[in-house]
């Protein structure tokens, strides 16, 4: 370049900045400082704008020690303009120093970060414009390998933050996308300055910095899973200041954009992130009420696994996601199961509103997460998002999903949801019921007694569920092939989960929708039994007795009978009719029934006997249990002596057994006593007799042996035995026709078990043949 092509500066002055003396160039920038001044004075502003392009140039050349000089002149000349005059030019200034941060050269660094320092020192709120290039060197600048770069590039952004800090004219909108890119930076340096920069403008009262936490929140989590814990913990302390600020100003957030993020993070496995994002969580359900609800699905996606932490470090975790349950449950109330949107309370007019702006989601809501894949997001419409509807086909899918191999703590609280929503929104649940039912049926073989009494518990609101509806389509056929007869069943549940559910006097059809459900129950009940023996065994008599404290023990027996009599395999229901023998014997929930049953004062009473005897008679001890149960003495004596036509096994023996021991226990102490009058009741001397004469000299035959003895004899008492009361009702009982069915059941399990003995004499002779 000639002499005139660095106009307006001298000769001398170009080959100062060119100087690799450093003394020399600060000599040319302090004249380049007064010649800017004298333009500037002077009104010359084509001169100023012709001289900071050839500084540009000597910025830009492959000198380095002429780059320095460009550097420093740049810096002379916006101090020679001053804060007041450097407007128009700022651009001008700040670009050709930026483009000199990518230098290979440190020192040239160095000078850039010292010029645009006087740069911005002069022009303060003015640099503004060209705020988001100067914060995207400074992230480029925390990296770098150069301390004396780093020295400079702090003094630097401390300066940039006092600047925006002063300022009432920052542009936050424009400069967010850039945040936000930045947060996912790689380099730990780079994250703190990030980090500080998202703090600073939080405490910034002009800076709204709530209404878009929503587009960094994701980076910030982002920094929370990374590895270094200086950076960690400076990010949690600024994550935690957000969460003060939402809970002061819960009216500015955008919770339904956000939700999502803290879901996929409160799914980590870094505990401090997931009991952070447990943490806003809770207080997203307690701010924003119904906005929640949509993401229900996602939330116990989150907090459910959160339950089984059993480590008592995680005490805290576990309480968290209890209360968030626990909260979300409540948002869910009758009034959602109207008609309307699934899940929907109706429209935004005719329900309370929540205490913000609910917002509608938008693309920024769907930032991908490490954690995202296992996150159920709601499928719902926009509508139903926008007014707080519960997506309750996503909810059961996860339900229903978390039912399965999972910890006992995560299945009860799947239990108590699910009886919850049956509780609030019985209509809306009946769509789900027909796979829900399995499901609930397989948990009962769960090796855990807390979760088998839950599932009954549910099961039995289900069964005894009926203001509702019948749902629109018909309820498939139950799982096992036979066939019954409808009964009207009147019940009364009453749970432990929550407050006692009175069913309501309903209309013919809810009815029926009730009789559908409860005879449906009790035969899947009895499926599962017969493809599970050891269910029955091992839990059998906990699940019929805690149906029958929930439900009707009345009902349940009778619907109980009436399947079993259309039985097809014999030695399940003889094995069956024992269980529910034992069990109306023995359990003090049954208490009321039995009395029902001994005295056989009320039609109802003498037809439910009818019921039981047609079943119990697949299992002839415990007909003769059921008779003397009922003070049927007289058909008991007659049973006694059909026994001499049934097979006397082992298994017989035991039972018989088992009811001598009855016989003595404080259940038949109104037998006992009867015994005192051998007159009046001379059929249940011949009965106790005949059970004497069927067993063999063991210890329950020395039992039933003394009992008799004390027998006293009929003449010493001929005159102080009560009369034997009458019994109307159960006189109009056709004994013989009862007595026939005994027999005809009891020819079917002769043929029943002559069938499986030629079938396994057949096996033995041809492999092939399936017994």
């Amino acid at each position: 370049m000639s002499e005139r092509d660095y106009s307006p500066l001298s000769s001398a002055c170009v080959r100062a900045l060119s100087d690799k003396v450093y003394d020399k160039r600060k000599a040319a920038a302090l004249e380049i400082e007064k010649m800017v001044k004298d333009f500037s004075a002077s009104n010359k502003q084509d001169q100023i704008g012709r001289l900071i392009r050839v500084l540009e140039e000597f910025a830009m050349s492959h000198n380095p020690h002429t780059r320095k000089g460009g550097l420093i002149g740049l810096a002379a000349v916006a101090i020679g303009l001053g804060t007041k005059n450097i407007a128009p030019f700022i651009q001008d200034l700040v670009n050709p120093i930026l483009a000199c941060f990518t230098d290979s050269t440190p020192n040239v660094r160095y000078y850039a970060t010292e010029s645009l320092y006087n740069v911005v020192r002069v022009s303060r709120g003015t640099v503004l414009s060209q705020f988001n290039d100067i914060f995207t060197i400074l992230v480029r600048l925390a990296t770098d390998a150069d301390q004396n770069v780093k020295n400079g590039s702090e003094m630097l952004d401390r300066i940039m933050k006092d600047i925006v800090t002063e300022s009432a004219s920052f542009d936050l909108v424009s400069f967010i996308p850039v945040l936000r890119e930045k947060l996912y930076a790689n380099n730990h340096w780079a994250q703190t300055l990030v980090v500080s920069w998202v703090s600073v403008l939080h405490t910034v009262p002009d800076v709204d910095t709530l209404s878009f936490l929503s587009e960094i929140l994701e980076g910030l989590f982002f920094i929370l899973e990374g590895p270094k814990p200086e950076v960690k913990k400076m990010c949690e302390a600024v994550v935690g200041e957000f969460l003060v600020s939402i809970k002061k100003a819960p009216e500015k957030v955008k919770f339904a954009e956000m939700i999502n993020i803290v879901i996929a993070h409160a799914q980590s496995s870094d505990p401090v992130v997931q009991m952070i994002a447990l943490t806003w969580i809770n207080e997203f359900v307690k701010l924003s009420g119904r906005v929640m609800l949509p993401h229900t699905s996602g939330i116990l996606t989150a907090i459910l696994p959160c339950l089984a932490l059993d480590d008592p470090a995680y005490a805290k975790t576990r309480g968290l996601a209890k209360e968030v349950s626990t909260g979300l449950m409540k948002l869910i109330t009758a009034e959602d199961d109207r008609e309307g949107p699934e899940g929907s309370a109706g429209t935004p007019e005719d329900q309370p509103q929540p205490p913000i702006t609910p917002q509608t989601p938008t693309a920024s809501s769907a930032i991908t997460s490490p954690h995202s894949s296992s996150v159920a997001f709601p499928a719902g419409t926009p509508d139903e998002l926008y007014n707080g509807a519960l997506d309750l086909s996503s909810v059961m899918d996860v339900l229903q999903k978390q039912l399965r191999n999972t910890p006992v703590p995560c299945k009860t609280a799947v239990l108590r949801w699910i009886y919850h929503l049956h509780n609030k929104i019985p209509n809306k649940m009946c769509r789900y019921l027909e796979e829900l039912f399995p499901v609930l049926l397989r948990t009962l073989s769960d090796p855990s007694d807390e979760v088998v009494l839950l599932v009954i518990e549910v099961l039995a609101q289900i069964a005894s569920t009926g203001n509702h509806s019948p749902a629109p389509s018909s309820l498939s056929p139950p799982i096992t092939a036979t066939t019954t007869t409808t009964t009207t069943t009147t019940i009364s549940a009453s749970s432990s989960i929550s407050s006692t559910t009175t069913v309501q006097g309903a209309q013919e059809e809810g009815k029926t929708n009730v009789d559908e459900y409860f005879t449906r129950f009790l035969q899947n009940l009895l499926h599962l039994f017969t493809t599970q023996r050891n269910l029955l065994e091992d839990r059998g008599p906990l699940i019929i007795r805690q149906l029958c404290v929930m439900l009707s023990a009345e009902d349940i027996y009778r619907t109980l009978a009436e399947l079993l009599q259309e039985e097809e395999d014999p030695i399940f229901a003889s094995k069956m009719v024992q269980t529910l023998s034992s069990i109306l014997l023995t359990s003090k929930e049954l208490f009321s029934l039995r009395i029902q049953l001994k005295d056989l004062s009320t039609p109802e009473s003498c037809e439910l006997f009818v019921k039981l005897y047609r079943s119990w008679s697949h299992n002839p001890v415990a007909t003769l249990t059921l008779c003397l149960l009922t003070q049927n003495y007289t058909h008991a004596a007659t049973l006694v002596h059909a026994f001499g036509d049934i097979e006397v096994t082992a298994d017989f023996l035991v039972e018989i057994d088992k009811l001598v021991q009855l016989v003595e226990s404080p259940i038949f102490t109104y037998l006992r006593l009867q015994l005192l009058d051998p007159v009046g009741h001379s059929a249940l001397v011949e009965t106790l007799y005949g059970l004497l004469m069927l067993l063999p000299q063991t210890k329950a035959f020395t039992m039933l042996h003394d009992r008799l003895d004390c027998v006293p004899p009929a003449h010493l008492l001929k005159h102080t035995h009560a009369k034997a009361k009458q019994r109307h009702l159960a006189c109009n009982i056709d004994f013989d026709e009862l007595l026939a069915h005994f027999n005809t059941v009891q020819e079917k399990h002769r043929q029943y078990k002559r069938q499986k003995i030629k079938q396994k004499l057949q096996s033995n002779v041809d492999p092939l043949t399936r017994p």
